[in-house]
């Protein structure tokens, strides 16, 4: 990590917990973004286009981080096919298991919901066991 201070750390974590308790508070939603973008989809169209400002907030969100002055560095080493198998599995396990890991992580466990720590412990351990894997060539 070439960026990384305790104050953008903070302060992002503060946006995202304002934003979820805005969403929640407001609409009646836990920030999933899962959900949020499979209810812009015609299969699963449910209206509401705090849908659409919400995503747009998540697009704008690192040129507007630039255009203030903060680093923004992108590097993506894998080949597409991966970034699409991959894609493809997030998707699916987030339909599969009720949620994604800002509906479960942020808003589930901060609910205290079992579902959502269960979801979180799991897909945390997932994803520690595959860093280790990939990472030492298994």
């Amino acid at each position: 990590m070439t960026y990384l201070t305790v104050l953008s750390s903070l302060g992002g974590g503060v946006l995202i917990g304002l934003a979820a308790a805005w969403l929640l508070f407001f609409n009646n939603r836990t920030a999933g973004i899962s959900g949020i973008a499979a209810g812009i989809l015609p299969l699963w169209q449910q209206g509401g286009a705090w849908r659409y400002w919400f995503l747009a907030g998540l697009i704008i969100s690192a040129p507007l981080w630039k255009l203030f002055g903060g680093s923004v560095q992108i590097q993506i080493d894998a080949p597409l096919m991966v970034l699409a198998v991959a894609g493809l599995l997030v998707g699916y396990g987030t339909r599969l298991g009720g949620g994604c890991t800002s509906g479960h992580g942020i808003c589930g466990n901060a609910r205290l919901s079992v579902r959502s720590i269960v979801a979180t412990l799991t897909f945390m351990t997932t994803a520690g066991i595959t860093v280790f894997l990939v990472r030492h060539g298994l």
